[in-house]
């Protein structure tokens, strides 16, 4: 496949079926990392998942073996990440502010940044064999823009563990931790989501929009006062000298 036909590929896909949308991640290739067009194909789904009458649930899942290895490291060294850190602040915004239930399908890793739209889903189903880590710690970088969300899921001792350790962590401590809400066999996955969904679908419309704003409204409150000041911090740390080295060394890793 030409470069033009896999840039004309669209990187998240769409469907609605039995009052659920489904918003799926589809960039394996770089194990659906949050380049721009991946972001941005991402929040039009998020729109019209709000704006489709269809749907009362959404769920967000991904294929191939990651569900989202984070910021796309390729493009922040080669150039500014301020409007990159502003984007996912207003990712997880949309996620957290939308007026429907947002269930995460977790499948497998997530790691530094697509740990925040796991942290402002409304329900997580995991699988067991899922990992998670806060790299940015040895990159030179701080879990800036993503703490909005992170850190009021998960407790402040685990906070601290994840993300100045940041070392790999599996499905049974993100739940004790207060990162996600169910964990199951890999091949109870779907139905766990499922049945998720369906608990989630018996809500009416109305029902699910305020109960949602009504327990979101001090995590969006935090994420307008503070997201610009993160997505700064963030953008500053990405630009440093000491964070583009090592983006450097970690892309000329041999792959494999």
């Amino acid at each position: 496949m030409s470069h033009e036909n896999e840039s004309a590929e669209p990187l998240v896909r769409y469907e609605v079926a039995d009052g659920v949308a489904t918003i799926t991640l589809d960039s394996p290739h770089n194990r659906n990392a949050l380049s721009r067009r991946l972001v941005t194909g991402l929040q039009e789904a998020l729109d019209r998942a709000g704006a489709d009458d269809e749907a009362r649930v959404v769920v967000l899942a991904a294929t191939g073996k990651v569900f989202c290895s984070g910021a796309d490291l390729s493009e922040a060294a080669a150039g500014s990440m301020e409007e990159g850190a502003r984007t996912i602040v207003a990712l997880q915004r949309a996620v957290v502010a939308h007026p429907k239930p947002v269930v995460t399908r977790l499948q497998g890793p997530v790691r530094a940044g697509g740990t925040g739209l796991v942290a402002a889903s409304d329900v997580v189903v995991c699988a067991e064999g899922a990992t998670f880590a806060l790299t940015e710690v040895k990159l030179g970088l701080a879990p800036a823009a993503i703490s909005l969300t992170v850190l009021p899921r998960m407790t402040s001792r685990a906070a601290s563990l994840a993300a100045l350790g940041g070392e790999v962590f599996g499905a049974a401590e993100a739940l004790d931790w207060g990162l996600v809400t169910r964990v199951v066999p890999a091949d109870g996955l779907d139905d766990a989501v499922a049945e998720a969904c369906a608990s989630l679908a018996t809500g009416s419309p109305q029902g699910l929009r305020e109960t949602k704003a009504l327990l979101n409204r001090d995590l969006l409150a935090s994420i307008d006062e503070r997201g610009p000041d993160l997505a700064r911090l963030s953008a500053r740390l990405f630009g440093s000298e000491e964070a583009k080295s090592a983006m450097t060394a970690f892309l000329s890793r041999p792959k494999g």
